[in-house]
């Protein structure tokens, strides 16, 4: 398994997901999965902060070098209370397949690999350090990309096809077998960049629901993809709003 696959997205395909033969695999969550925030309804907004948001400047439209993703990437105290961090593990993208042609785009964004292909990407860790050693504690998972070419728009208009066409559920095949999804779902949009888009995809662990959810923003020719997962229960976890805002801001 790639590096993201042993990392906190591909927790979704290498542990978080049931596949089609139940005799495979341990069934039990990675010991590194991202865990959800308070909980939440599925129509629920991501959380809001009480400060008022700051207005983005235009973007500049470049398509950005690896160091200067590194450079707009979220460190620790810009977000009050979260502690951001290098992704463990490495930045190897996650190798599965989707089974239908139209549910590829969902399959390339939990391998932490959006296509069009990107020319950079930077991957993030973001705790919420004043939830330690609560089993909620919030854990969301930052991809930076940048795409040439108009690669950005097209993650995005590709993502919203995706998720309209595979409500109904799709699997994916891979180095660790085969996951299945039971469903796609878009959720409440995040106020954030040029154009974004939210969603859910549910997996299984032992025959119980995980909800996976992640919300895109696209701005300029980057991206930010924020991932959580929610292995208590099955309510949708939320993406802190204040997260989503300050990371979209710092891109140029």
């Amino acid at each position: 398994m790639t590096a993201v696959a042993a990392a906190a997205l591909a927790i979704v395909t290498a542990t978080a997901c049931e596949g089609d033969d139940k005799g495979k695999g341990d069934g039990k969550p990675a010991k590194t999965s991202a865990a959800p925030s308070d909980p939440a309804t599925d129509a629920s907004p991501p959380s809001e902060s009480t400060a008022p948001p700051v207005p983005e400047k235009p973007s500049s439209g470049k398509t950005l070098t690896k160091a200067e993703l590194t450079k707009a990437a979220l460190v620790s105290g810009e977000v009050a209370g979260f502690d951001v961090t290098p992704m463990q593990g490495g930045e190897g993208p996650g190798t599965e397949k989707s089974d239908k042609p139209a549910c590829e785009p969902l399959a390339a964004v939990i391998n932490g690999a959006p296509e069009p292909a990107a020319a950079a990407t930077v991957y993030r860790t973001a705790v919420d350090s004043t939830e330690e050693g609560e089993e909620t504690q919030t854990v969301v998972t930052l991809i930076l990309t940048s795409h040439a070419d108009g690669g950005a728009q097209q993650v995005i208009t590709s993502l919203r096809a995706a998720v309209d066409a595979c409500a109904g559920g799709f699997t994916t095949h891979g180095g660790d077998g085969v996951s299945t999804y039971s469903e796609a779902k878009k959720l409440p949009t995040p106020k954030a960049g040029d154009e974004s888009i939210a969603y859910q995809v549910t997996g299984a662990v032992e025959g119980d629901k995980v909800p996976l959810v992640f919300y895109v923003v696209r701005r300029g020719a980057s991206l930010v993809t924020f991932y959580t997962a929610n292995f208590i229960d099955e309510t949708t976890p939320e993406v802190p709003s204040e997260l989503i805002r300050r990371q979209s801001g710092k891109l140029p």
